[in-house]
């Protein structure tokens, strides 16, 4: 004897009821549609189901918990509006929570807004989270959560969402193979954090107006590609003990930049303006800026990438070690590299090296390499940054003989970057192969 196969229905409860005892009964495959209204919350989802709103429906978790709750593996939630989270950061209250049971759950299309956490990937290996608005809350950054929060889970996707406000916009914490494509975060701490994940990739990111845009700390072998971070205050990229990873096509533009649009009307870059923290609405205003920041992190590969307009293209520190620097452009920063150590560090690969803007040099032969070495820094720089007090120095005539004698006499040249083979031309522009 053979028994029917039941089919998976689609469901469609009328009141607050009756949406709890179809969420309690419905099996794999079903579809509960909420219609316009608002729906209360807790909603727990323990059943390969996907919930789906019609255009108007809303969750309100009331300000208790999570809002959604998702325990079962291959669900879904996509189409509805989702807001009112509890406070509470030890339990991570959520817009969306994901368990560890939750393994493949995708979150689609949603609207959260006035979540603690926006979304909460806790363990769920294989989950998406996809083409989603999230909104955070605003006030202290110590009583904010992040917009998606990822722990423990291999193979998560986050990607093209739209993530604001909050404390960082994408925060993941002990998990790999994760993939973060195609957000575009503002107005965070953070746009992207990441903390002991290794094997993963961030690519094609949009993050602007944040505190800072991508940290990356204590992780290996990552994949960094066209990413790109416009007036964000402190840092385009931290690179905090990141080891093994390839960092290619990525872009930092700065308030220095000179597009009119990074300056306050009526303002010049002389004029000097106060820090802002991320958020207040001064986006187009001059801070002090690092395009990059790398710090304690070794054997990484920078190539292609554009850092433009800040008041330190890289400041390189702490002992690290073995990154090729190749192909990359360094435009318009105040400083291009700031580097105090006594290592003489080649910044050049297989007879290319970057393109640097305040490098005036000579092509004889027409090769698009300068005839010259470039050397972005000299004796003079490591006294300013270990003495800052000596900057009024600057422009006596001593200084200016210690900086025409290095420039005839490379030997006395303490140690630092060295460019072999500098470009005549950025990489838009640029003939070589």
């Amino acid at each position: 004897m053979a028994s029917p196969l039941l089919a998976a229905e689609v469901l469609q409860p009328t009141s607050q009821a009756e949406l709890e005892a179809v969420l309690a009964s419905a099996g794999a495959g079903d579809e509960i549609v909420l219609k316009a209204g608002r729906w209360r919350g807790p909603l727990k989802i323990a059943a390969p189901v996907t919930l789906r709103g019609e255009p108007g429906a809303v969750v309100d978790g009331r300000n208790a918990g999570h809002a959604i709750l998702v325990d079962a593996p291959g669900a879904t939630v996509t189409g509805l509006e989702i807001t009112g989270s509890g406070s509470d950061l030890d339990r991570m209250d959520s817009g969306i929570f994901l368990t560890a049971n939750a393994t493949g759950a995708r979150v689609t299309g949603n609207l959260l807004r006035d979540n603690l956490h926006g979304v909460r990937i806790q363990g769920a290996r294989d989950a998406l989270v996809a083409g989603n608005r999230i909104e955070g809350r605003r006030g202290r950054q110590s009583e904010l959560g992040n917009g998606v929060s990822v722990w423990n889970a291999p193979g998560a996707v986050v990607a093209e969402n739209e993530i604001s406000w909050g404390r960082d916009g994408i925060f993941v914490y002990i998990s790999k193979r994760n993939t973060f494509r195609a957000n575009r975060i503002h107005d965070t701490r953070f746009a992207i954090h990441y903390m002991n994940t290794s094997d993963s990739e961030v690519s094609g990111n949009v993050s602007y107006d944040n505190a800072m845009g991508y940290a990356i700390m204590f992780s290996d072998r990552l994949k960094v590609t066209g990413n790109s971070s416009e007036n964000d205050r402190d840092y385009g990229f931290l690179f905090n003990s990141a080891n093994y990873s390839v960092l290619t096509d990525n872009r930092v533009t700065g308030r220095l930049a000179p597009a009119a649009r990074w300056l306050d009307a009526g303002q010049s870059i002389e004029a000097g303006v106060p820090e802002i923290e991320p958020g207040s609405g001064a986006g187009g205003r001059i801070a002090p800026e690092k395009c990059v920041f790398i710090y304690n992190a070794n054997r990484n590969a920078f190539t292609g990438n554009r850092f433009e307009g800040c008041a330190i293209g890289i400041h390189f520190t702490a002992g690290a070690e073995g990154n090729l620097m190749s192909r990359n452009d360094f435009i318009g920063n105040r400083v291009q590299v700031k580097y105090v150590g006594s290592r003489y560090l080649e910044w050049s690969q297989d007879g290319v090296g970057n393109y640097w803007s305040d490098n005036a040099a000579f092509d004889l032969n027409g090769d698009g390499l300068a005839d010259a070495a470039y050397r972005p820094n000299d004796m003079v720089d490591e006294v300013m940054w270990t003495a800052p007090q000596a900057r009024m120095l600057l422009t006596s005539p001593s200084v200016q003989i210690i900086r025409w004698a290095q420039a005839r006499f490379p030997a006395v040249l303490p140690g630092g970057v060295t460019d072999s083979n500098p470009l005549m031309f950025p990489n838009s522009e640029r003939p070589l192969p």
